[in-house]
């Protein structure tokens, strides 16, 4: 998306002053180095970065708090316009400003160093350029290290700054403005200068660097040459051609920026505490991999084309296996375990969402859901090209196994409520799903001796969700054995494959789920008391399964809409948040969310197909049954 494009999404005045016209949630892009992420806002400041990993505590975090959070910002010093895009087909952001003597230029982009390397610069280079006219511009720098919970000193230094942090940690700041920072009032330090139509400046923040180099020492230009090649060449991998190419292309940059290079993880998101309902108190970390829903994840990108992120995620979960002689259902980025969940007492929150977390509880509640879409993405993995080890295999059988083996116990299910287990019927399905994605690969692997034993598991299994997870009264199936709530996760069933999208309990429980969770085009994920104080918004992943559902069900039309109204869910330049509030379409949680992209890229792909089935005169609902089939058809096979 161009500038020009972007315009007509955002145009937001600002009064540079921070703490009083910040950026609100969907007013940022996201940059990043295959390590960490961090937010570029419309205003030229950074409102989230932690260094030098995804998991490390912040460095800058006004989105979690104006006054102590710390940032870095770019801008002019008078009241400007702003516009923000990302340079086509890269994660490289550029802002415009305009004020009433000229218009400046903003890149901001993190050096990626490739999936070869093990490692990245962990610098963030911010080129400054103005375009017309004659501008006063201003750099704040103003970090506050291990999330603030120490005194971080600033001091200007010859080319830049350096800040230091209470543990020792080190930031410098290189700038060729020529001109001195000075210290100010409320912390950081701050230059000013003035450029005409034609000259730049660089700033840029180097992690752990005692001083600020001079600015050619960073090869700032190379970097941004190499770094565009990269991204540009690596977005020319996409194998999906449909009508929303623009908006998969994205959600694929997107994903790609959430994956840990030296591993292979994948983030739920980069952010921690973003609040799913303003006020409220369901503010969680995600700055974590969960199996399941990093599967889901590589599930996505392997089907458009980018089958080496499937296979390096394979491997992190193999290794994971080994060394722990289990699968957990949520790791840090390499591997290890989950820190324990802490609230910061000191920041007040998004708009006042406290509390703030880090850590996460949830790490050792029991998911018997997590095993199926990792079978399910491995399954799509080999019949798109790529290939499943023996070794992956061996660990694979040991899951299915240990999957079947929980079949009688009750769990926390997906959305990891803080309420006793119970027995999810979404968490049988994907228990079946596992069984039924391992009965397909063990022929691959000679396993014979394990196929009778998974079919009487598997045709089980069945039964009972048919039977014990069905409400004959109401005609649907529920969210619990015995249960008479509904929940989004039934939309899985025939996406999954476990009945037809025409079955007609599967539209019943599909209408119902509108009926009961529905708030215009947008899906809640239940009603049922969680355990947990406080509303959330729609959850944007299961709107998307919603415009799958309908398809399957041979509503095409209908899940257009609701499809166009999810994708329109994003922000002026792709990125999608957790969820939304369907009322004002403000964006809540966590963001970007890897859940909500993942599911508008399959959605995509579904929908497309089901467009040229239709186009051919194919009945939809048997042929996009088989979910292989439509695998290899949307991603061109």
């Amino acid at each position: 998306m161009d500038l020009y494009t972007a315009a007509s999404r955002l145009s937001q005045r600002f009064q540079p002053t921070p703490g009083e016209s910040s950026p609100s949630l969907g007013e940022y892009a996201l940059i990043g180095d295959g390590a960490s992420c961090a937010l570029v806002g419309v205003d030229g400041s950074i409102g989230w970065a932690c260094l030098p990993r995804f998991d490390s505590p912040s460095v800058f975090a006004t989105l979690l708090d104006p006054e102590r959070g710390g940032t870095c910002r770019v801008s002019p010093s008078r009241r400007f316009e702003s516009l923000q895009a990302y340079d086509e087909s890269t994660n490289v952001v550029q802002t415009l400003f305009r004020t009433a003597e000229g218009v400046a230029q903003l890149t901001d982009f993190m050096p990626w160093s490739g999936d070869d390397e093990r490692f990245s610069v962990n610098e963030i280079h911010r080129l400054i350029e103005v375009r017309e006219g004659s501008l006063e511009l201003e750099v704040v720098f103003d970090p506050r290290f291990d999330y603030a919970r120490g005194e971080t000193t600033v001091s200007p230094a010859e080319g830049g700054a350096i800040a230091t942090g209470p543990g020792g940690e080190k930031l410098a700041l290189a700038c060729d403005a020529g001109t001195r920072f000075q210290p100010r009032p409320d912390g950081g330090a701050s230059t000013r200068f003035s450029l005409r139509a034609g000259q730049r400046v660089w700033v840029v923040l180097s992690w752990r660097q005692n001083r600020p180099e001079p600015i050619a020492a960073y090869r700032p230009f190379e970097q941004l040459r190499r770094t565009r090649r990269f991204w540009r060449r690596w977005s020319s991998q996409l194998t999906y051609d449909g009508p929303w190419r623009h908006d998969v292309a994205r959600a694929a940059l997107t994903l790609k920026l959430l994956q840990y290079a030296p591993t292979g993880a994948m983030v739920a998101a980069p952010t921690t505490s973003l609040p799913e309902w303003i006020g409220g108190t369901r503010n969680w970390d995600y700055r974590f991999s969960w199996t399941r829903d990093s599967a889901m994840a590589i599930r996505a990108m392997n089907l458009i084309g980018y089958g080496p992120e499937a296979l390096r995620f394979f491997h992190f979960v193999r290794d994971c296996v080994d060394a722990r002689g289990h699968l957990d259902i949520m790791v840090s980025i390499d591997g290890g375990d989950v820190m324990a969940e802490e609230i910061l007492e000191h920041w007040r929150g998004h708009r006042g969402s406290a509390p703030v977390r880090i850590g996460n509880a949830a790490a050792h509640q029991r998911q018997h859901d997590i095993v199926g879409p990792l079978l399910d993405a491995a399954l799509l993995h080999e019949n798109t090209g790529g290939m499943a080890s023996l070794r992956l295999w061996r660990e694979v059988r040991h899951l299915v196994d240990t999957g079947i083996a929980t079949i009688g116990e009750p769990d926390h299910g997906i959305w990891e409520p803080r309420s006793d287990p119970e027995h999810h019927v979404h968490s049988k399905l994907m228990t079946w799903v596992a069984i039924d994605r391992a009965l397909r690969l063990a022929p691959l692997f000679g396993g014979d001796r394990e196929q009778s034993t998974w079919r009487r598991e598997h045709a089980a299994l069945r039964s009972a969700i048919e039977s014990q997870g069905y409400d004959a009264d109401a005609g649907t199936f529920v969210g619990t054995y015995g249960g008479s709530d509904v929940g989004a996760t039934l939309l899985l069933m025939p996406i999954y494959g476990f009945l037809p999208g025409n079955d007609p309990r599967v539209v019943r429980t599909m209408e119902r789920v509108r009926a009961e969770l529905g708030s215009g085009p947008f899906l809640h994920r239940y009603r049922t008391d969680d355990g947990i104080v406080g509303g959330e918004g729609a959850f944007l992943l299961c709107g998307f399964w919603l415009a799958e559902a309908l398809a399957l069900a041979g509503q095409v039309d209908e899940a257009l809409d609701v499809f166009s109204a999810h994708a329109g869910a994003a922000n002026h330049v792709g990125l999608l948040a957790e969820e939304v509030d369907p009322s004002t379409g403000e964006p809540l949680g966590n963001i970007p969310q890897a859940f909500s992209h993942l599911g508008l890229i399959q959605a995509a792909a579904r929908l497309d197909l089901a467009l040229r089935q239709r186009d051919e005169g194919i009945a939809t609902a048997p042929l996009l049954a088989e979910d292989l089939r439509w695998g290899r058809a949307a991603s061109g096979g």
